[in-house]
C-alpha cells in the first residue's frame, strides 16, 4: 500500500475554500476530511465532530499540553488546530486527507510533511470579491467582517509558499483545476 496524501486547501476568508473542500469531498468518497478542533462558537449549519471538533477553551488547551496537535493557532481570536493522531492514521492507511486550514496553518503542515502534503492555495479574482463573498454568507457579524477583512493581505501575502495557486472565480472551473492538481501531484 502506498503512502497517503495531505490535500491542505488554504484561503483568505471568503476565498471559497470550505465549498471547494466538500465538493472535493463529495466527488472523491475515497478522500478523508481532516476535522479540525476550535474554540470558535458552531455556525448554525455546522455539525460538532463533522465540519469541527468544537471544544473550549480548558479542553483545547489540555490538549495543546498533551502535545496532541500537529499544529495550533489563534485566527480571528479563536484557536484551531490539527490532531495529529488524524493525520498520521490517514497516510499509513495511504488515503488523500483533505485539510481546510488557513494559510499559516497550511504552510505549517506543508514543511512538516513536506513529501506527503499537495498545498493549494485558493484566490477569488480581487479583494472586492472576497468582501462582497463575506458580506453575503450571513453567517459573520459586521465586527467579524471587518477583521477577517483587514486580514486579507496578511493572507494573500501566504500565496507563493504554495505548491500552486487556483483562482476560484467559476467554482466548477477551480475544483476541476484542483482535481487535475491532485491526479498529477499523487
Amino acid at each position: 500500500m502506498s503512502r497517503g496524501k495531505l490535500l491542505v486547501i488554504s484561503a483568505p476568508s471568503g476565498a471559497g475554500k470550505t465549498t471547494i473542500c466538500q465538493r472535493l469531498l463529495g466527488n472523491h468518497p475515497e478522500f478523508k476530511f481532516s476535522v479540525s478542533a476550535t474554540t470558535r462558537p458552531i455556525r448554525a449549519n455546522e455539525v460538532d465532530g463533522k465540519d469541527y471538533l468544537f471544544l473550549t477553551a480548558d479542553q483545547f488547551s489540555q490538549k495543546v499540553q498533551n502535545g496532541e496537535f500537529v499544529l495550533w493557532e489563534w485566527v480571528h481570536d479563536n484557536q484551531y488546530g490539527t490532531l495529529s493522531a488524524t493525520l498520521a492514521d490517514a497516510l499509513e492507511r495511504g488515503q488523500v486527507v483533505v485539510l481546510d486550514v488557513d494559510v499559516k496553518g497550511g504552510v505549517n503542515i506543508k514543511r512538516q510533511f513536506p513529501n506527503d502534503t499537495i498545498a493549494i492555495f485558493i484566490d477569488a479574482p480581487d479583494i472586492d470579491t472576497l468582501k462582497n463573498r463575506l458580506e453575503n454568507r450571513g453567517t459573520d457579524d459586521p465586527d467579524s467582517i471587518a477583521m477577517r477583512v483587514r486580514r486579507i493581505p496578511e493572507e494573500l501575502a501566504y500565496r507563493d509558499e504554495y505548491d500552486r495557486a487556483v483562482v476560484n472565480d467559476d467554482l466548477e472551473q477551480a475544483i476541476l483545476e484542483i482535481e487535475s492538481i491532485v491526479k498529477e501531484l499523487k
